[in-house]
């Protein structure tokens, strides 16, 4: 067979898996997170059997381990969270009317300045730009509300999750020897090399990830709960947990927590600090904790993962989202090696 028509065979295939994929984009959210878990705990389940525990109860240690201490955590949580959301809620409309305190001389130096024309299209395009805000947000709700946090799916990931992450971690050497028995065997040196490099790449990602994550939550919900933010510790989790988006995360805590201090304190310094407590964070970040948990490993652009990020939710939702930075890593390996191969070639050479 020509190398023309394998490059066909393998293109066909990917569109048929991106189709497939799309169309049960629905249903795949307990099986993908069931995925992620079994591929983080996996060291962990070899490291047990190295030290002679069978594959099942080491999976079973792991997998019930992991689940209690993470149900543990949200049962805690889960009240304190609740107030300081209801908190938050009743902080909205001193926020706007702070808003409207800080916008007032701006209004009025804008009045003055502009002709009476021109105001009126402006208070045109801000009313249809905020009832266009107002409509994609209220689309995005619904997205989230039918993609992930309905009813029946949330029950569908609470209870198949941990069936399919026990499972898949159980049987995973299986499941890879399955695989490899069907690998053509004339390439099968190239791929367990770019296998290897996608599950480097993967791991540099999920689990160096996952830990500065973890440190920039723990960071930011005690340091802005410390100095007395309101709903502190809800805005310092979720910074954190969105931090594996590079520099965005870090952004949109700044601005929520700032956003939340202007309309709390009184003065400036009491600002500052919150504001410098993320500056702290995002410094870490960049300068000690990716370095160290992370490093070169993933091999992946920050703006290739924003990218990803967004195309996976825009084409698959949630879903998409947990797929993202996977799909992305494997895409940027075969990039490599593709141009690997092609400055290897003669039509890159010219020489025949």
């Amino acid at each position: 067979m020509s190398n023309d028509k394998k490059t066909i065979i393998w293109l066909a295939g990917l569109v048929v898996f991106i189709i497939v994929l799309h169309a049960l984009s629905g249903i795949l959210l307990p099986f993908v997170a069931g995925m992620a878990i079994a591929y983080f705990l996996d060291p962990m389940a070899d490291k047990l059997e190295k030290w002679g525990t069978s594959r099942t109860l080491a999976t079973t240690l792991i997998v019930a381990g992991f689940f209690a201490v993470t149900g543990g955590i949200l049962v805690l949580l889960f009240p304190l969270l609740q107030s300081q959301i209801v908190g938050l809620a009743s902080l909205i409309p001193e926020f706007i009317e702070k808003a409207r305190d800080y916008a007032a001389p701006l209004l009025e130096r804008l009045q003055t300045d502009l002709a009476p024309d021109a105001l009126e299209r402006l208070k045109s395009a801000a009313g249809s730009y905020a009832g266009a805000a107002i409509t994609w947000f209220s689309g995005v709700v619904g997205d989230i509300w039918k993609g992930g946090l309905a009813f029946f799916n949330l029950l569908s990931l609470i209870i198949i999750t941990p069936v399919v992450a026990f499972y898949l971690l159980r049987d995973y050497d299986l499941i890879v020897k399955w695989v490899d028995g069907y690998l053509p065997r004339a390439a099968q040196a190239t791929i367990h090399e770019q296998v290897r490099a996608i599950d480097a790449a993967i791991a540099g990602f999920l689990r160096g990830q996952a830990c500065v994550c973890f440190v920039l939550a723990t960071w930011y919900g005690a340091a802005l709960t410390v100095v007395g933010l309101e709903s502190g510790l809800l805005v310092g989790l979720g910074a954190g947990a969105i931090s594996f988006i590079p520099y965005i995360g870090a952004a949109i805590g700044l601005f929520v927590g700032v956003s939340i201090a202007l309309a709390q304190f009184p003065e400036w310094m009491q600002i500052g600090v919150v504001a410098l407590i993320f500056i702290i964070g995002q410094t870490a970040e960049s300068y000690i904790l990716t370095p160290r948990l992370v490093g070169g490993r993933i091999g992946l652009h920050p703006v290739w993962i924003i990218f990803a990020l967004l195309a996976g939710g825009a084409l698959l939702g949630f879903t998409g989202v947990l797929l993202a930075v996977p799909m992305a890593a494997i895409i940027g390996v075969l990039l490599r090696f593709g141009l690997k191969r092609y400055r290897a070639s003669s039509l890159y050479s010219g020489v025949t």
